[in-house]
Formats: C-alpha cells, structure tokens, sequence
C-alpha cells in the first residue's frame, strides 16, 4: 500500500493541468498520457497541447508525465487515476510497449475511448489481450533509417558507427534501431557497438565514453532520439573529438545550436507538439460519435540539417 502511495503521489507532482480554465460540466475530459516531462520533446508536446485545448475550448485536457525515462510507474497509476476519475477518452504515448497493454484494456473497458500515439503498443501484447487498438504515429523505422543513410552518405562504405538505443521496452526504440540497421546494412558500414541509454542525456554521456575508449576508431554515431544525442556531443567535447559525426532523432529545439554549427549533421522531425493535438481530435471525433480508428494513422517526418534547421 505504501508503494502505491508513493507511485501516486509521484504522478501528481508531474501532473498538469490548464489554468483557470472554466470548464463546464457537459464538456469531455481527455487524459493525455506522456512521457518524461524533463525531456524537451515531451515538452513541447505538453505545450502544443495545450495550445490546442485553449483553440478548442471544447473539452477539458488533463495531462501527466514521467518524472524521468523509466518511470513507468507513473504512467501505470496515471492511467488508474484516469479510469477512477472517468474521463472520455485517455491518448497515451507509453513508455513500455508491454506492460502499457494491461491497463489500458481495463480503460476500454470501463468505456473510455483510447488512442496510442507517438509509441505503438505490442502488436502481440494487443492481440493476447484480445484489444484492437489503432496507432497514430511516426514511422519510426522509415525515419532512423532516412537520418542513418544521411550519416551513411557522409561516412562512406566502410565507415565505423555505433548506435545508442532508447528503452528496450518501447516500440518506437526496437524501430528506430531496425531502421538504423537498414542504413547500416544499405550503406555497408562497420557496426561495432550498440547499447541502450534508456533515452537519457547523461546516461547517453556515460555508455558513450565508455565505446570510445573501447572503440577509438569510431567515426559516426546513431543515437535513437535528440537527448541522448546530446550526451553524445558533450562526451566528444570532453574527448576533444570533433571528426565524429553524430545523427539524432526528435529534433528538439537545443539541437538547433548543433545542427547549425556541425556537432549534429541530422535529426529526424516528427512534429511533437502537433502530434498529441492530433491524437485528441481523433479522440474526440469518436468520443462524439465518429467511427473507431482502425490501423496505423501516420504522422509526418523530416529529415532536418543544417540546410533547414529553423
């Protein structure tokens, strides 16, 4: 019981809400789910939604993050909160692609329409839970692999690359380093490490000192998301390396500074503060009727450089 009431209480302290926002009691409450607020991207998914609540003005956001990475407790005891409470519709970008799985199930079948974005959940977890559950999303794997042939292409055939995995548990990591090995594959480059850092900056930094040292031959880096790319860039400054090429993914605004003056060559945009704004509209429209979602919704991507980065 205790540690319930410690996983609760660490929901509420990255809980958000709109403020002073008057909201009548006929309008429908969605719950968005996200991931580690400390983390710019889902930053700037909070914002963009609610941006899009103040728009709209026609329904009631109840947000929540992540203390960090791999707190998923707080996603699982947010979702319980959420069904507790009764809220119209719960959009979830989870954090672990399994055990998302479970309690999302038990919302549905409370009759709260769900939307997952941003990571898909296990295709078979869904289907030994006996749910059909549309993703609004990314390509994920079509993006690492447009931003590992740009490091491809700049490296050359032969060239020696590492990658830094996010969480094994989420969908969007197993992707994204599926779409790093087709670049690698495609481009004939030498694969010599590759380890989890768990999305984190400073873990990113640690794991990546360590290749270096065991792999000083290292000439390009695949880091699946813009955090741990910056990790990456921070070890190579402490290295006094500046001939390895660094590739990200999420373009953050704090990679713009890199991008711009070389020490990242290219990230990925999937346009993460339109994309919960996106998935609560969908939600919406079934939540008043509209039909289910049904497959894969794709979001866009672009591939951001120095030639384009705003």
């Amino acid at each position: 019981m205790k540690l319930f009431k410690l996983a609760s209480i660490a929901v509420l302290m990255v809980s958000v809400s709109l403020p002073a926002m008057a909201v009548a009691a006929d309008k429908p409450v969605v719950g968005l789910v996200m991931k580690s607020l400390a983390n710019d991207f889902f930053k700037n998914m909070l914002e963009g939604a609610e941006a899009h609540a103040k728009k709209r003005g026609d329904y009631e956001l109840k947000a929540i993050g992540m203390q960090n990475e791999t707190d998923f407790e707080s996603q699982l005891n947010g979702v319980e909160n959420f069904i507790t409470q009764g809220v119209d519709a719960i959009v979830i970008a989870p954090a672990d692609s399994r055990a998302m799985v479970a309690p999302l199930k038990k919302a549905m079948d409370a009759g709260i329409t769900v939307v997952n974005f941003d990571v898909s959940l296990d295709e078979q977890a869904k289907k030994d839970a006996g749910i059909d559950l549309a993703f609004v999303g990314p390509d994920n794997r079509g993006g690492a692999k447009m931003v590992g042939e740009a490091l491809a292409k700049a490296l050359g055939e032969g060239g020696k690359v590492v990658i830094l995995e996010g969480n094994p548990g989420a969908d969007n990591a197993a992707q994204r380093k599926l779409g790093f090995e087709d670049a690698i594959a495609a481009g004939k480059l030498d694969l010599l490490d590759s380890r989890t850092a768990h999305w984190e900056t400073e873990e990113a930094n640690s794991v990546f000192s360590t290749m270096l040292t065991a792999h000083p031959d290292i000439q390009g880096v695949m880091a699946a998301n813009d955090s741990m790319a910056i990790g990456v860039i921070k070890a190579l400054d402490a290295a006094g390396r500046s001939d390895i090429k660094v590739v990200g993914f999420d373009n953050v605004s704090a990679v713009a500074p890199f991008l711009k003056d070389g020490k990242l060559l290219a990230t990925v945009d999937q346009f993460g503060s339109q994309m919960a704004a996106d998935a609560i509209d969908k939600a919406l429209e079934v939540v008043a009727g509209g039909p289910k979602l049904e497959g894969w919704i794709k979001t866009d991507i672009e591939l951001v450089t120095k030639d384009n980065v705003k």
